[in-house]
């Protein structure tokens, strides 16, 4: 445990409680949250009660669950110790993840894979993941040179993948990093799009440049964009082409056809890394036209450098209302 960290003790008046003492007041504060929005957090997710008495917390309820709710509080404390913050999205990772700072992954080669904690270093930020899906989904993507996500829409499939792919590039791992999707309409008909073509195929690609913005800083985007070391194209641009030396992801592959993914998926050079993701429940393609994700999932399953990672409802990291509305469409698609 770190120096300064909170000490567990068992308050021997009453053995239904564990009691956290934090040498910090200052730290503490920011533990709490604003109006102790994070202690409400986790009171709720795993039904204790927290009580503030001076630089100490008491943690009352089930065996396990104050035991669980101690452990995520003195995660949070041992991060503001590092001088970091602790925000919702911190508080949530912690409940979610089930791992232990002395905790090795079996396999791995990767030394930011052992201790249990994942960080992935952009030039903006830090980017953690926040459920056991998305921590496995991460070391894919570092440890095979394919690796497909395939899961519900706000798991975090796209936005790790561009995350990794941003690391590998500033770390010199790769050269370049291309990311496409499929130009297709999700539902409906928006007719023609006035511009150049670049106007015309940049709605379809704005939720990657989201994603880029997360982790570039805008000047450097733009050059680097200028340059062709960050490519955003369409998928149907993708044809003749020999990606070498980097990483490379296919978006929203439900909407690729067999033909696409096969030409896409052949596209992999030399020094390559290359990420498909995907939502089978949202395959916007013509009646009858089969998805290229379905097919490239049941072809090369069995292939055992390719990665295959699959995300439910479980690990939707938006809004929580985005998680139930998830599990009553898979429950209503279920009945029918």
């Amino acid at each position: 445990m770190a120096l300064g960290a909170p000490t567990p003790t068992e308050d021997m008046t009453a053995l239904h409680e564990v009691v956290l003492e934090f040498p910090d007041n200052r730290l503490l504060i920011d533990l709490c949250g604003e109006f102790d929005r994070h202690l409400a957090e986790i009171e709720q997710k795993l039904s204790v009660q927290i009580i503030r008495r001076g630089n100490q917390l008491a943690v009352l309820g089930e065996t396990g669950m104050r035991e669980q709710a101690a452990a995520v509080l003195t995660t949070l404390y041992d991060r503001l110790e590092t001088g970091r913050t602790v925000e919702p999205a911190d508080v949530d990772r912690e409940l979610r993840m089930d791992t232990s700072p002395d905790e090795e992954t079996p396999g791995s080669q990767l030394e930011m894979f052992r201790g249990g904690k994942v960080e992935i270093k952009t030039r903006k930020k830090l980017v953690e993941p926040r459920t056991d899906a998305q921590k496995a989904y991460v070391q894919s993507l570092f440890e095979h040179e394919l690796a497909f996500g395939i899961g519900p829409a706000g798991t975090g499939k796209t936005y790790l993948a561009v995350a990794v792919g941003v690391s590998m590039f500033i770390t010199g791992h790769v050269d370049k990093i291309i990311l496409s999707r499929p130009a297709v309409e999700a539902g409906e008909k928006l007719g023609y799009l006035p511009g150049d073509m670049k106007d015309k195929v940049d709605p379809y690609m704005q939720p990657l440049y989201d994603a880029l913005n997360d982790f570039l800083p805008g000047k450097q985007l733009a050059k680097l964009m200028e340059d062709k070391r960050i490519e955003i194209a369409p998928l149907a641009f993708m044809r003749g082409r020999t990606l070498s030396n980097a990483f490379v992801v296919l978006d929203e592959a439900q909407n690729a056809t067999t033909m696409q993914m096969k030409m896409f998926l052949t596209r992999l050079g030399e020094g390559s890394r290359m990420v498909i993701t995907g939502d089978r429940s949202q395959i916007d393609l013509p009646r009858g036209v089969q998805s290229g994700l379905r097919d490239a999932e049941r072809l090369l399953n069995n292939i055992p450098k390719i990665s295959f990672n699959y995300f439910t409802a479980r690990d939707v990291v938006r809004h929580p209302l985005v998680a139930a509305i998830i599990e009553a469409y898979e429950a209503d698609e279920k009945q029918g």
